[in-house]
C-alpha cells in the first residue's frame, strides 16, 4: 500500500477518490465516527467545544492518515482539484474558512503515487515552485476552477 509524505496532498486524493469517483467506499463522515464514538453528532460543535476551531480534528486525522490506498486506485487517479470547498476539508476540520494554511500542499513528492494524473484544477493554490514541478512531470496545471465531471 502506498504510503503519503505529505497528508495534504493525500487528502486531495481522498476527495478525488471518495467523493467525486465514489470509488473508495464507505465514505467517511466526522458526524457518523462522533455519532459511534459517543462524542455527538454535530462536528461544527464538536470542534467548537474541544478547541479545535480552524484545526483538523483528531479523528478525522487519524482516520485519513490511516487509510490505505490501493496502488489500483492511485493508478486511476487522473485528475485532482485543489479548491477550499472539498469536502474532505469540511470532514477534517468543520469550523475551517478556508482564509490560512491549515490544507496547503507543501510538497509533490507523492506524485510518483500517482503515475496517470494529467491535470490539476485550481493550481493557483499551490506555491510557483510545486507547479513547476507539476509541469516538469507533464501534468497540466490549469488555473481556476471548473467543474472536474466537465474535464476530458
Amino acid at each position: 500500500m502506498a504510503r503519503f509524505k505529505d497528508f495534504n496532498l493525500k487528502l486531495v486524493v481522498i476527495e478525488q477518490l471518495m467523493y467525486i469517483d465514489e470509488k473508495l467506499t464507505p465514505r467517511f463522515s466526522l458526524a457518523g465516527l462522533l455519532k459511534e464514538k459517543g462524542l455527538g453528532d454535530d462536528p461544527w460543535n464538536y470542534a467548537q467545544e474541544h478547541g479545535l476551531a480552524y484545526k483538523v480534528v483528531p479523528e478525522a486525522r487519524a482516520y485519513f492518515e490511516s487509510l490505505e490506498l490501493s496502488d489500483e486506485l492511485l493508478a486511476g487517479v487522473g485528475e485532482l482539484c485543489l479548491d477550499g470547498g472539498n469536502r474532505v476539508y469540511q470532514e477534517c476540520a468543520p469550523v475551517w474558512d478556508g482564509e490560512d494554511d491549515l490544507f496547503d500542499i507543501t510538497s509533490l513528492d507523492d506524485l510518483v503515487l500517482l503515475p496517470n494524473l494529467r491535470r490539476v484544477l485550481g493550481s493557483e493554490f499551490l506555491d510557483p515552485d510545486l507547479t513547476a514541478v507539476l509541469e516538469s512531470r507533464g501534468v497540466t496545471a490549469d488555473q481556476g476552477l471548473s467543474d472536474p465531471a466537465s474535464a476530458t
